[in-house]
């Protein structure tokens, strides 16, 4: 028998069917919370009315709003959000927004642990892949205080304690875990992401079906994130095509939503693949999003699995649920990407292959390229797997 184990993450509470604002409301209350802190994305803060209402709502509770999130989460924006929220002292952070906004805060939580001040002073907290492949994951303390969040992409970030954040010289993304870190609620309110570029919703929507397909392929699966994950491929499978045909119908938007959730049991849980582990280096070297890093990844990744025959029982699982009975899951994956309107490969978003070796290098330190289900032994795998997606 093989051993595995579950852990649940610090989280005690996902609603949803309530406005933001509302239940923003009610769980501040619930907490006792007296001091309240936002951190959201600029484009939210300053053109819509989401964090306003939450804001409007919260009243004399709100000591403050950081709204200097980037994407790929750099590093002098987590430590200007710590700093931030220094000053104002809260009890309490309401994130409003995607993974950037949610992984700022899990890393600036981690700062706030443990006293960081400075850009350097992450080095020592993030996690590392040893020479022998094994993970050197540091110890994070409890932080002085958690965050609630109110997602507006699919990414998933809200359903998991890893925060991913980018060291802009060395060019690379670093992990970071904490078990308090993540969102102690979460509440979804798919009102609260009609602001959200079509684009950038149903790329993350793909990323979704990332976390799920890479969840189910993996070296060391879980039968209850297996049975998430299935899922969660039914329900995006539906709700991403009505979501870019009926962009205003709510119902098909919380869909997405719970297959979000659902595709998201696998962080962290499981040991994902190359396509997560090479995203982030791709993400961290040239800019592309992380959904756009799943569309052009995963299917090339399933493709080169399945030349050595890894995980094809499995891979057949998945392209079952995306609706295909020739178990040809990258095929499966590319077809619901391309009704999407989404790019399916890299020379579509610009990529050059002067840009492989520095992908590739960045790719071997992913402690999830290291997990891959064949294994990515040298660079000149990843760079393989980038001519498939060229």
């Amino acid at each position: 028998m093989q051993p595995g184990v579950y852990d649940y993450i610090a989280q005690d509470r996902v609603l949803w069917g309530t406005p933001a604002a509302e239940a923003i409301t009610a769980e501040t209350e619930r907490r006792a919370a007296q001091r309240v802190f936002i951190v959201a994305s600029r484009t939210l803060n300053r053109k819509t009315d989401v964090v306003t209402s939450i804001a409007d709502a919260l009243d004399k509770r709100l000591v403050g709003v950081f709204d200097e999130c980037r994407e790929h989460t750099p590093r002098d924006t987590v430590i200007a959000a710590a700093e931030a929220v220094r000053a104002a002292q809260p009890d309490l952070i309401v994130s409003v927004g995607g993974g950037t906004v949610i992984d700022t805060v899990k890393v600036m939580l981690v700062a706030l642990a443990q006293g960081v001040r400075t850009v350097d002073g992450l080095d020592d907290w993030h996690i590392r892949v040893n020479e022998d492949g094994s993970r050197h994951v540091p110890q994070v303390g409890s932080p002085p205080l958690r965050q609630i969040a109110v997602p507006t992409t699919l990414s998933g970030a809200e359903f998991s304690s890893f925060g991913g954040c980018t060291d802009p010289r060395r060019k690379v993304k670093h992990g970071f875990t904490g078990r308090e870190i993540g969102p102690a609620a979460v509440i979804l309110d798919p009102a609260a992401t009609l602001h959200t570029p079509e684009w950038l919703w149903l790329s993350t929507g793909i990323r979704a079906v990332d976390h799920a397909v890479e969840s189910i392929c993996s070296i060391a699966p879980a039968p209850l994130v297996d049975g998430c994950a299935l899922h969660a491929l039914r329900l995006l499978r539906e709700a991403l095509p009505r979501n870019r045909a009926e962009p205003d119908e709510l119902a098909a938007r919380q869909q997405a939503m719970h297959g979000a959730w659902l595709a998201s049991q696998g962080i962290l849980r499981v040991h994902y693949g190359a396509s997560h582990g090479i995203g982030h280096s791709l993400g961290a070297a040239t800019g592309v999003s992380h959904g756009h890093t799943s569309c052009v990844l995963l299917p090339a990744v399933l493709r080169w699995n399945r030349q050595r025959q890894e995980n094809a029982e499995r891979q057949e699982w998945v392209a079952e649920a995306l609706g295909r009975r020739d178990g040809d899951a990258a095929r499966a994956v590319e077809d619901l990407i391309r009704s999407l309107g989404l790019p399916v490969s890299l020379r579509e978003l610009k990529v050059t292959r002067e840009q492989f070796p520095a992908v590739a290098e960045g790719a071997m330190g992913n402690l999830w390229v290291r997990t891959n289900p064949r294994p990515v032994e040298t660079p000149d795998d990843v760079l393989e797997i980038l001519e498939l997606a060229y």
